[in-house]
């Protein structure tokens, strides 16, 4: 029986751990565009944070992955550790959603096999035989909503007839005198699985195999100290993902492990009263089929006091976590930010990339202004800060293509999978500036070296070469930034105005070198940079062809140089 038991609970955990995990993937692909949706939405009023937080944990099903995301987004810069703060709080109300989802398969009317089966195999035909991804995903969904539901199936055959053994029960009523025991059991068993939600879980079926007694308010009162550790040990993921983290994300795990461990130690000493509640409102009176709604009735009660006694004072939460995690001198933000832990919602991970994406043509402008301007006015300066600059493009590049590679293993949607390979073309569209930035610096440095000077036709002529690239990397910029087709249009107005002044100030620039105005090496550093400029142009033209193609090529092909 002891061997049924080991192996059932065990097997019975690990296909609801996986059934969890399936389900809550697929729920992120389903819903990627949504959760986008919502995260923007989040403002600096506590309770749409903290809302938010709920929702988005009720929706994949887990505060630990929901609490890692938004460690995530605070790593990105896409959260401030203020709008956090509340988020977090409200992950810990959406995660009594799976407790509720377990208390299913404690009444009477649900059969836990008459819905797992089917929706195991339901989910895996269409997961083989569709071809669209939505369907896919949706398929996913139902497969790991059946495996979540057959692992329970296990746990609790595996628990059957605890009811008749007075040894166990006895063991587990003497936690009842002793909640301490009780707290510190859910703390372990929460760690070393990394789920909360499975902790309750297991807590659930225990009661309602009579592995408490058949007084099921004393089952109660020994669950809710066990629900109340499980509250603490789920804080280790968050830790555990915040340790490469920068300082407000590190700072977001901690004011999360102090919201948990708070309101765990001020509920402790209101266990019976909590009890009491929970059977007062309870719609059935306990018993062996409703002892898993009471207990998903107590979370969630646990969980709302916890954050409306909190949410007010998430203001000094952060303000704590703020004094307690310092921001030291080697925190240095970084040229690249890249989220590793979105990956797994690839509508939210492409945003982030083309976010980094945006930021690498702010600094490919930046190159290509300092090389032309150095070369203009013999700056030095300016020359020195492009150079350094290639060295960021390089990194942006290769950080982001090694991001999106990454993202294209993972199961994408149709819109995602278009965008890929046209934002990788961009990213080396814009690494192609910077060379040619890197180009005009040597032109630059020549010309310094040598002492050549332009003639005022030629400075002229560079100056209104460089306002036409400078106002098309903006347009450029600003048709990434808000898909601004528009903006893009306007860039492909540019690229002809460069077409043309690169062919008008190459014969002007011949003929004042038979005229004896510009010598033949100073002609071959001005053609130099008009041809450099000009083929700047044609990589900006490329982005801008993708943008107005809405990120598809569109039946364009890129210009490759």
């Amino acid at each position: 029986m002891i061997k049924d038991m080991i192996f059932g609970t065990a097997g019975g955990l690990g296909l609801f751990l996986y059934g969890m995990t399936l389900m809550s993937d697929g729920l992120k692909n389903v819903a990627g565009q949504k959760l986008k949706g919502i995260l923007e939405s989040m403002t600096k009023r506590r309770i749409v944070g903290c809302l938010v937080g709920a929702g988005v944990t009720a929706l994949i099903q887990s505060s630990s992955a929901a609490t890692v995301m938004v460690i995530g987004f605070i790593n990105a810069g896409l959260l401030t550790l203020a709008q956090a703060i509340p988020v977090i709080i409200g992950t810990n109300i959406g995660t009594t959603a799976t407790a509720w989802l377990v208390s299913i398969s404690g009444l009477e009317a649900f059969k836990i096999t008459t819905y797992a089966l089917p929706a195991v195999a339901a989910g895996f035909t269409m997961q083989i035989f569709a071809k669209s991804r939505a369907i896919k995903d949706i398929g996913q969904i139902l497969l790991g909503f059946g495996i979540l539901f057959v692992g329970i199936s296990f746990m609790q055959d595996a628990f059957a007839g605890l009811e008749n053994s007075e040894a166990v029960q006895q063991i587990f009523l003497r936690s009842a005198s002793n909640p301490i025991l009780a707290l510190l059991a859910g703390v372990l068993i929460t760690m070393l699985i990394q789920s909360s939600s499975a902790a309750v879980a297991s807590i659930q079926i225990l009661a309602a195999s009579g592995a408490f007694g058949s007084d099921y308010s004393v089952a109660l009162s020994i669950s809710i100290p066990f629900i109340l550790g499980s509250n603490i040990g789920t804080t280790i993921t968050a830790q555990l993902a915040a340790l490469r983290a920068n300082v407000n994300a590190r700072r977001a795990a901690w004011a999360h492990t102090m919201f948990n461990v708070l309101g765990a130690f001020i509920c402790f000493w209101f266990i019976g009263w909590i009890a009491k509640l929970t059977i007062m409102i309870s719609p059935w009176q306990l018993s062996a089929t409703t002892i898993a709604v009471a207990i998903a009735i107590a979370h969630s009660a646990i969980k709302v006091f916890e954050a409306f006694f909190f949410l007010p004072l998430s203001g000094v939460l952060g303000r704590i976590v703020t004094f307690m995690i310092k921001e030291k001198n080697t925190d240095e933000e970084k040229p690249v930010v890249l989220e590793k832990r979105l990956l797994n919602t690839p509508v939210l991970a492409l945003n982030q990339a083309k976010r980094e994406i945006i930021r690498m043509a702010q600094n490919a402008k930046k190159a290509m202004v300092r090389s032309t301007r150095g070369l203009i006015l013999n700056d030095k300066d300016r020359l020195n800060s492009a150079l350094a600059l290639e060295d960021v493009i390089d990194q942006f590049q290769h950080e982001i293509t090694t991001y999106l590679i990454e993202l294209s293993r993972k199961q994408l949607s149709d819109e995602v999978s278009i965008e890929l390979p046209v934002l990788l073309h961009t990213v080396n569209d814009l690494e192609r500036i910077g060379d040619h930035a890197v180009n005009i610096v040597e032109l630059a440095e020549r010309k310094i070296r040598k002492n050549i000077s332009f003639s005022d036709y030629a400075i002229k002529e560079a100056e209104e070469l460089f306002s036409q690239a400078v106002e098309m990397i903006d347009s450029v910029i600003v048709a990434l930034e808000n898909n601004d087709i528009d903006a893009a249009r306007s860039a492909l107005e540019n690229e002809k105005n460069l077409n043309r002044m690169q062919l008008e100030f190459r014969r002007s620039h011949v003929k004042r070198m038979t005229k004896n105005i510009c010598s033949p090496e100073n002609s071959l550093i001005f053609i130099d940079l008009v041809d450099n400029i000009e083929k700047i142009g044609d990589h900006l033209t490329n982005i801008a062809q993708a943008v107005i193609g809405g990120l598809q090529w569109d039946g364009i092909e890129p210009k490759s140089l």
